[in-house]
């Protein structure tokens, strides 16, 4: 860019002494072809290579075409100041295809370079390829990490910004997950390798983004025919336009008429929709990228701009997924002695509700108190606890050992809890809902969108609860996987023609209805092969708001596409027709070509300008 500029610098210095005209016409016209070789030699050499490569009727051969002409006509101002103007537009090009790229350039950074391997008491710095799963890698502070493990020694805060586009730091300590792609910001730490680095998340989410451009939308598709089959008749019209008019035409000028197609040629290069067009959504990717939002292709965000039904899993989707304490209930006992009783007598099981139970609790359990303890199925637990007898569990257990226990009518699991016999209270314990799922149904309302529809394997009152907590429109519940794909091809015959139907989903158990989806969303599925597989869209985090700020980046997108191109078209068919009638001047030619790409391609960086709603 900086060369090109420099270049263009140059040209329109000579352009503009040449311009001035010295009364010399012969030092003018060395100055116009000296300012027309700088900016113009690039453009006749491309012209040529491709001519060769049997692309005859591109961008390059209409300039060289149309200058060359112009010169022999003695118009050697119009001649440089069509390749000059190109030139400008084509650095607007790269201005913004750059800005583009630096829009995702963050992303492209999580590429690990190396991996600090430990074999033989030793560490060998080599290729995250050559690392095998189960081998150890140490990861200093500052380094990336290379490949998806498991923490075996030390703790740390990383850097997750680059994958999910949140700015805060997060804590990982010892036995948990970490990903490949997260910078590690303070203290030294060995990760036990899960997956090889062609399976990593990192290398996952790298081809996903390198191969997004490769889908295209209908538009761009639209505009590469249109281009394939626009230029040769234009040309055609062209040639028509210098030789037959002469022929028949009383007192018509050959030069004239060359001129006048000439200009013709230079109005009729399709630069501003074969630029723009696929600059837009190459934007718009990459702008979705920012958000911490992938999209496959340019054909799924041209889609998601004409939805109409959004339908959610529950679990992991609308909901935490994680099952916390939500209510404490003791009776003649206090909270904490509650919870210190259910947390000791479920402190052998790795059951979800158990796990939950003891984080409430917080505190180390001191296992000699636990005298014994026995799992009684679908009914719960029954155990000693120092010099207690303990019962925990459902109803069934209480009514079982004759407990005269008062119900508990709220939503979710519910661990009633006796000590001796007697009736002690209870633990409310239920999946948690995402802190912006309600605020987000109601952006996705005032999107106009039709339906929001969640569907559950889970019970009819839990299913119910949330979807009315949050604001959804429907809810089918207890739904075996079968049963989800029968109601999504139900939903699909409920939408119109153009309309589009969006499944979001955790992407591991939704992986058949995020295929069936016009538009499959992974929520929250950083890392989940069945995800990154099935859907069109992967979200980096799991914020369900994060699909209002797609659906509106896609709308953006598409307005300026659908403006770029009927503004160019009109434009150019406007001024082609008074060039044929010798109504314009190259000047309007330059204009309806170059200064109408220049205007399209800033028109198009505007969709790089995102914000997250929340």
């Amino acid at each position: 860019m900086k060369k090109k500029g420099i270049k263009i610098i140059i040209a329109l210095i000579l352009y503009c002494i040449a311009f001035i005209n010295f009364n010399n016409e012969l030092i003018n016209d060395i100055i116009y072809l000296v300012s027309y070789i700088i900016v113009g030699l690039e453009i006749i050499r491309k012209a040529i290579r491709n001519i060769t490569r049997g692309k005859v009727f591109d961008e390059n051969f209409l300039m060289t075409v149309a200058t060359i002409g112009a010169f022999a006509i003695g118009e050697f101002p119009e001649s440089v100041a069509v390749m000059l103007f190109y030139q400008i537009g084509e650095l607007f090009q790269s201005y913004a295809v750059d800005k583009s790229r630096k829009s995702i350039s963050s992303l492209m950074d999580i590429r690990p370079d190396f991996a600090n391997v430990e074999r033989d008491g030793k560490i060998q710095k080599v290729d995250p390829d050559e690392v095998k799963i189960g081998e150890t890698i140490v990861i200093k502070p500052g380094e990336k990490v290379p490949l998806d493990g498991y923490i075996i020694e030390g703790k740390s805060t990383l850097d997750t910004k680059a994958l999910t586009g949140e700015s805060l730091p997060r804590e990982a300590v010892n036995g948990e997950e970490v990903l490949s792609g997260c910078i590690n910001l303070t203290g030294a730490i060995k990760i036990q390798v899960s997956k090889e680095y062609g399976e990593s998340t990192v290398s996952k989410i790298l081809d996903l983004v390198e191969n997004a451009s490769n889908k295209k939308s209908r538009s761009e598709n639209f505009i590469t025919k249109f281009a394939k089959y626009y230029t040769p008749i234009v040309v055609v019209i062209a040639v028509l336009l210098a030789f037959i008019p002469p022929l028949i035409l009383k007192d018509a000028s050959f030069s004239d008429w060359l001129y006048r197609a000439l200009s013709f040629l230079v109005v009729s290069c399709p630069c501003a929709l074969v630029i723009s067009i696929p600059l837009s959504f190459f934007g718009g990717i990459g702008g979705a990228s920012k958000m911490g939002i992938l999209i496959k292709g340019s054909n799924y965000l041209e889609q998601l701009a004409n939805t109409e039904i959004i339908v959610f899993d529950k679990t992991g989707t609308l909901t935490e997924g994680v099952f916390e304490v939500q209510k404490v209930n003791p009776i003649d006992i206090s909270e904490e002695e509650l919870l210190k009783i259910v947390a000791y007598s479920e402190n052998y099981s790795n059951h979800p509700i158990s796990l939950s139970v003891k984080k409430a609790y917080g505190k180390e359990i001191d296992e000699k108190q636990i005298i014994k303890t026995q799992e009684i199925s679908g009914f719960g637990i029954v155990a000693k606890i120092g010099n207690q007898d303990v019962l925990v569990g459902n109803e069934k257990l209480m009514n079982e050992k004759q407990i005269n226990f008062t119900k508990c009518n709220d939503i979710g699991t519910v661990l009633y809890v006796a000590i001796n016999g007697k009736y002690v209270g209870y633990i409310l314990i239920s999946d948690k809902i995402k802190p912006d799922s309600k605020k987000a149904i109601q952006n996705l309302k005032k999107n106009h969108i039709k339906q929001t529809v969640m569907l559950t394997g889970d019970r009819k009152d839990v299913g119910e609860n949330v979807a009315k907590e949050v604001g959804l429109d429907k809810v089918y519940t207890e739904l075996l996987p079968a049963g989800k794909v029968e109601k999504v091809e139900s939903l699909l015959r409920e939408k119109s023609s153009k309309g589009k139907l969006v499944f979001v989903g955790d992407g591991i158990n939704d992986a058949p209805v995020l295929a069936l989806a016009d538009i499959g969303i992974a929520m929250g599925a950083l890392g989940s092969d069945a995800a990154i597989e099935a859907a069109d869209v992967v979200l980096m985090t799991d914020e369900p708001s994060k699909i209002v700020n797609a659906i509106n980046l896609s709308k953006k997108t598409m307005k300026i596409v659908k403006e770029n191109i009927v503004f160019a078209i009109f434009i150019k068919i406007l001024v082609l027709i008074l060039s044929a009638f010798g109504l314009s001047t190259m000047w309007e030619a330059v204009f309806a070509d170059v200064g109408v790409s220049i205007i399209a391609i800033l028109n198009a960086l505007r969709v790089l300008k995102v914000k997250n709603n929340k």
